[in-house]
């Protein structure tokens, strides 16, 4: 009989932040899969647990996920947890859960802290719906067309920056971000907890030397901007042609500064350009 895979959440900061039962499966487990382990010992030495761990991370899946199938097909209990919080965004975690499913083998989902749903939860912004996300695209041209992308949204939305790049990322956001407004969580449920609403703009110097670790949430679009009937399809393709050559940032700047104007999206807006194109060719 094959064993379980145990998907565990662990604190996302504060060590008291885990359930009685997390605390009983890592310590009823035969291995923990941990993605990385020192970080893991320090929650394990806190609570006395003495269970085995065993690296599992994005650059050793390719050995380690048969590794762990082989002893959850012999029949050993595994507990899989990330740095922090529940495993699965932004860390290996699903591949084994797939591999898992795909032998036939059970998953048992252990549910506790979500640095993502803990920021959303305390933001003010209605979360129905919510989409989370992982860490932002490190590169700079990737980062601002994933930015214009996920905006596209029009709900809540939460995703990760690193320290070194939250600064560059809210200065995405306040070109791209319209009248929205964000919740910037730093060091989530640890000693130097911080929280800073409003534009990214005001934000930014808030932050001048930004440390730890951040969460983005993202509130919904205002209703009365989702759309304005008024604006005509010319009026845009004539704004279209004024603007090219006077907001700098080039024509994708341009067509995400139109479609906050005229209260259309990113999409729309592009399409409508790509049209009046071919009809004047």
């Amino acid at each position: 009989m094959s064993g379980t895979l145990f998907v565990v959440a662990t604190p996302i900061g504060n060590l008291e932040d885990i359930t009685f039962r997390a605390l009983r499966v890592l310590r009823d487990a035969d291995v923990i899969a941990a993605e990385d382990t020192r970080r893991t010992a320090k929650l394990l030495r806190h609570y006395e647990i003495a269970t085995p761990t065993l690296s599992f991370h994005q650059h050793n899946t390719r050995t380690r996920i048969p590794q762990l199938i082989r002893r959850l097909t012999g029949g050993e209990r595994v507990a899989m947890v990330t740095d922090a919080g529940t495993p699965g965004i932004s860390d290996p975690g699903f591949e084994l859960v797939e591999a898992c499913l795909n032998k036939g083998i059970p998953v048992d989902p252990v549910p506790g802290a979500s640095a993502p749903l803990a920021a959303a939860s305390a933001s003010g912004f209605p979360l129905d719906p919510l989409t989370i996300f992982g860490f932002a695209p490190a590169r700079a041209r990737q980062r601002r067309a994933w930015l214009e992308h996920v905006l596209e949204l029009d709900h809540t939305l939460t995703f990760f920056e690193a320290p070194h790049r939250i600064r560059q990322t809210l200065e995405d956001l306040q070109q791209i971000l319209g009248d929205r407004q964000i919740v910037v969580w730093r060091e989530l449920t640890k000693v130097h907890q911080q929280q800073v609403r409003g534009q990214p703009a005001a934000i930014i110097g808030l932050l001048p030397n930004p440390k730890g670790e951040f969460t983005v949430v993202v509130g919904p679009k205002a209703p009365e901007t989702t759309r304005v009937g008024s604006s005509s399809d010319q009026d845009i393709w004539a704004e279209f042609g004024q603007s090219t050559d006077s907001i700098p940032g080039g024509r994708r700047l341009t067509i995400a500064t139109l479609a906050r104007k005229f209260g259309r999206s990113r999409k729309e807006v592009y399409a409508l350009i790509e049209k009046q194109k071919k009809s004047v060719v």
